[in-house]
């Protein structure tokens, strides 16, 4: 049997590119909500960031969610994304 590879994702904050558990997935769900997504499988567009605050911090600095997830975001939208993913980090 074959080994399968592991699945190789890029961080849109930095662009490094690694296993993609080495990253945290933000997705727009269905309905069109962004949040952070600790499993890594929720439905939805998804985009990662490598788990450290300055590619976070770059990645919206640069707009790169918005147009990785093809949804307008507000700085409320930013603010609570922000305050999900600073959780994740800590938790």
């Amino acid at each position: 049997m074959k080994a399968r590879k592991a699945p190789i994702r890029t961080c849109i904050g930095c662009g490094a590119s690694s296993d993609k558990r080495g990253f945290v997935r933000v997705v727009r769900t269905p309905e069109g909500d962004v949040v952070v997504d600790p499993s890594g499988k929720s439905n939805g567009r998804g985009a990662y960031v490598c788990a450290d605050l300055e590619c976070f911090e770059a990645a919206v600095r640069r707009r790169r969610f918005s147009s990785a997830l093809r949804v307008n975001m507000n700085e409320d939208d930013t603010d609570r994304l922000r305050e999900a993913f600073e959780r994740l980090l800590v938790g």
